[in-house]
């Protein structure tokens, strides 16, 4: 089975692919993990990326993919997988259909979900972070009982610089520029099962793997 998750800053993709990956016994890969994974091991290629991204500068698409191989070509992936955070362009998808078919394979299905941008910006807004354990809390969804102060460490709540409303807001700009087009492709394709993340995490869970299943004909 093979899977790619797609879906806005906030709309709880890591903890709906930890959950999707378990389900179907394929690994969750984040794409963010793998290129920090290879820059640490100084594998060639994650020496190459790690020379863009300390430029500033976008790593090629060619070099994402060449990273994202590297990561499937694992023993863990012989059953399948489940990408969250790649392609993220569509000379990134349509190069790695390209690569599927090569293998003799195809994706089973491109999960979207999705979720109203003011929502979102709520969520993440509204996200306060322990400075000390790191530990989450919401100034809406989940208060600390003493303001400011980690219920479990008693160390000092912060606000990310990510979380700022602004910047929450152009990441969300963002992020609907670049998958736009991927939404397109993969529903042309017949591929896109879209989700409403607004709900409950359970909901969403149980229709990703609803969607998932029908898909597979289980």
């Amino acid at each position: 089975m093979q899977l790619i998750l797609l879906g806005p800053p906030g709309a709880g993709k890591g903890t709906q692919a930890a959950r999707i990956g378990a389900e179907f016994k394929i690994p969750p890969i984040s794409t963010g993990d793998i290129f920090r994974e290879a820059i640490k091991k100084k594998t060639p290629l994650g020496e190459q990326a790690e020379r863009y991204m300390k430029a500033g500068e976008l790593v090629p698409d060619e070099l994402v993919l060449g990273i994202v191989k590297e990561r499937l070509a694992a023993p863990d992936t012989a059953q399948g997988f489940l990408l969250d955070g790649f392609p993220r362009t569509l000379p990134q998808a349509v190069a790695f259909d390209r690569y599927l078919a090569e293998k003799g394979q195809a994706l089973t299905a491109v999960i979207n979900i999705e979720v109203d941008p003011e929502i979102l910006v709520e969520r993440l807004s509204g996200r306060r972070i322990c400075r000390d354990c790191g530990a989450v809390y919401h100034v809406v969804t989940k208060k600390e009982r003493q303001p400011g102060v980690c219920d479990l460490c008693q160390g000092q709540l912060i606000q990310r610089e990510d979380d700022a409303e602004a910047t929450v807001r152009n990441r969300l700009t963002v992020y609907a520029q670049q998958t736009a087009p991927l939404i397109k492709y993969y529903r042309e394709a017949g591929l896109l099962l879209t989700v409403d993340g607004a709900q409950p995490i359970d909901d969403v869970y149980q229709a990703i793997v609803t969607g998932v299943r029908q898909r597979v004909g289980q």
